[in-house]
């Protein structure tokens, strides 16, 4: 090749090689390098036979870094971590002030911020991209989410305009904001995205233990709810799941799937994240705890036969249900449980956004969510023209929209969490999302109690709410003097 490229990309495993593809399908010659070689043959060779699409692979780096035409752009798509240090070093050595490297990993966002500021001193510019979609969306259109130089964003904001997912609003992309911020919405996407798993495998748990469905009547149901509010990506594979027989034996697959569910620490990074800022995240912390108990399957094997031999079955005495009533209390259930989960994370991107002086448009991140990510889903827009409505919208829950919705389905909610509850099934994610949200909308709670336990023991003080002030009360002495 003579030319020189418009783009590289190095890291070259399955969501790499298909973002790669992407950017050479929409019309930009790429340059792609990986550290083990045989993956850049691959690529080569699927270039080929996807339609002769202009990509190029190098061996080394040097040549690979040689071949991007100037200002270079380079996107990493490698292990978050050290592996990322590692590839920045390995490029770097090659690169030119003005340059750009890009890291497209879920990496943490304090880690982007001390690259950037390293590259800064190189004369190089760096950003922080979150994108979501899996394998699928790489290939044919992720949702992208770019933080870090505003310089090195329209360097590149042609390309990423035509490789984004497209929906009805526009290309799934935005300049997020300054600093880490790419990165740290990208964790809380997957934050909601674990809230919004554990929701679903809630709502079949209690028509599979309680309803009794089949997995072919399964697969109706949550085919027939991706035709209405609760249209979404999850919704949609989740009936593709039900769907499908085992390959290696009788029944469905999804029956034979070992119940202990992996994660990677995105959804930590977010619980942790939450409680830092004090921000309540009930439905998204239940969803990690939900994973942390999952995998003690031995441990639950073995509590199921202490129970059994006392007498306790794992689904309590059956309950007479209508099922057509079920599905659809459980479907507003799903639903209501959704809005309290989205708020949780809108929440807390804006409680980062104003700590870091970030100044994230919540709409805008509604409206790149819609197509391509994994959470993608037609209640996005609702959220989107929530925001637009009042962008300082307090909570999600307060939308007169959303308020709407959620007063006409809290009874059917109320119904599931309860049968559920007297059933014996476990529905942390519903059951949190309904004390949030009932904690959220009464005007006076019990921390009264609470802050007058603290004031007992600790002398912490208290307020009032007839006098302004701060106030201590020797408790131990009245309490004492009146017990004589």
């Amino acid at each position: 090749m003579a030319a020189l490229t418009r783009i590289g990309l190095a890291g070259l495993a399955v969501m790499g090689q298909n973002l790669a593809l992407n950017i050479a399908e929409k019309g930009f010659p790429i340059s792609v390098y990986n550290r083990t070689t045989s993956k850049v043959d691959e690529t080569v060779e699927r270039a080929k036979q996807e339609g002769n699409l202009p990509l190029y692979g190098f061996h080394d780096p040097e040549s690979f870094v040689q071949s991007i035409q100037k200002p270079r752009v380079i996107i990493m798509l490698v292990k978050a971590g050290a592996p990322v240090d590692q590839t920045i070093k390995t490029l770097s050595v090659y690169m030119e002030k003005g340059d750009c490297i890009i890291d497209g990993g879920n990496e943490w966002y304090e880690n982007t911020e001390r690259r950037e500021k390293a590259m800064a001193e190189l004369g190089l510019l760096y950003l922080g991209m979150g994108v979501s979609g899996g394998e699928e969306g790489a290939r044919n259109g992720p949702s992208l989410m770019p933080g870090g130089s505003y310089e090195a964003y329209k360097y590149i904001e042609d390309i990423l305009l035509k490789v984004a997912a497209q929906v009805d609003s526009g290309p799934c992309v935005t300049y997020v904001g300054k600093g880490g911020s790419g990165n740290f919405v990208k964790m809380v996407h997957n934050g909601i995205e674990y809230g919004d798993m554990q929701l679903i495998a809630e709502a079949y748990d209690v028509l599979k233990s309680v309803g009794k469905l089949s997995n072919e009547e399964l697969h109706q149901v949550f085919s027939e709810w991706n035709k209405g509010e609760l249209l979404s990506f999850l919704i949609e594979i989740t009936a593709d799941i039900f769907g499908i027989k085992d390959d290696k034996g009788e029944g469905y697959l999804v029956d034979k799937v070992l119940d202990k569910t992996g994660m990677k620490g995105t959804g930590k990074w977010t619980v942790q994240q939450a409680a830092e800022l004090s921000i309540a995240a009930p439905t998204i912390a239940s969803s990690l705890d939900a994973r942390f108990l999952s995998g003690l399957k031995e441990e639950r094997v073995e509590a199921s036969k202490v129970f059994k031999s006392r007498g306790f079955d794992d689904v309590l005495a059956d309950v007479a249900v209508d099922k057509n009533k079920l599905i659809d209390d459980v479907r507003q259930a799903l639903y209501a449980s959704k809005i309290c989960s989205y708020a949780q994370g809108m929440n807390l991107i804006r409680a980062k956004s104003s700590e870091k002086g970030w100044d994230l448009k919540l709409g805008e991140l509604a409206r790149i969510w819609k197509g391509g990510c994994i959470i993608r889903a037609v209640f996005l827009d609702r959220i989107k023209k929530a925001y637009d409505r009042n962008p300082d919208l307090a909570n999600l829950l307060v939308d007169p929209e959303f308020a709407k919705e959620i007063i006409e389905r809290q009874s059917a909610w109320r119904r599931v969490v309860t049968l559920a509850i007297s059933s014996g099934i476990s529905t942390p994610g519903m059951s949190s999302s309904l004390a949030y949200f009932d904690s959220y909308r009464r005007e006076r709670l019990p921390a009264n109690l609470v802050q007058a336990q603290r004031d007992y023991f600790g002398a912490h003080t208290y307020e009032r709410i007839d006098v302004s002030g701060s106030f201590h009360t020797e408790w131990f002495k009245i309490a004492k003097h009146s017990k004589i």
